[in-house]
């Protein structure tokens, strides 16, 4: 029987990693007729000190999940790439990476995390609306796709 996940720092240009970000925006063009996210390019230094972190989490050293902070503005990080393959979930990853992020922003000096999802992710909505994420006014490049949901949360 596997452990429980270990979550811990990575990098997004690790070819494991990738595999798994290219495997949810392909997720994501399947439930979006084709279209995955359309903000900008992101790079592995977006994800690195001072500006951001990268995460995955491992089932017996293998990546099952991931996910990332990135500067947004100021004072606010935005969370990218939060994924976990279809047959690790419902073991309560999402939740703990989220929770992991959120603690890297914070350390990051961010106040705030804010994150863009689509409409046809009922779990994903589930987890930010009970982990306190609220409804924004959607951000650019999102603020006129209607599929998108922007949310934010203040770190306390």
């Amino acid at each position: 029987m596997p452990s429980g996940p270990e979550l811990g720092p990575t990098r997004f240009d690790e070819p494991e990693i990738v595999a798994l970000t290219a495997a949810q925006q392909a997720e994501m063009r399947g439930l979006y007729g084709g279209e995955a996210d359309i903000g900008p390019t992101r790079d592995a230094w977006m994800f690195e000190p001072p500006d951001g972190a990268f995460l995955a989490a491992r089932i017996d050293g293998r990546a099952v999940g991931c996910g990332g902070i990135a500067r947004f503005d100021a004072t606010r990080g935005e969370l990218k790439r939060m994924y976990v393959e279809p047959g690790s979930r419902g073991l309560g990853i999402g939740r703990r990476l989220l929770a992991a992020l959120e603690d890297e922003a914070r350390s990051l000096g961010y106040v705030a995390v804010v994150l863009e999802t689509g409409d046809r992710q009922p779990e994903a909505l589930g987890l930010y609306t009970s982990s306190g994420y609220e409804r924004i006014p959607c951000y650019e490049p999102y603020a006129s796709r209607e599929l998108s949901l922007c949310f934010e949360k203040a770190l306390g």
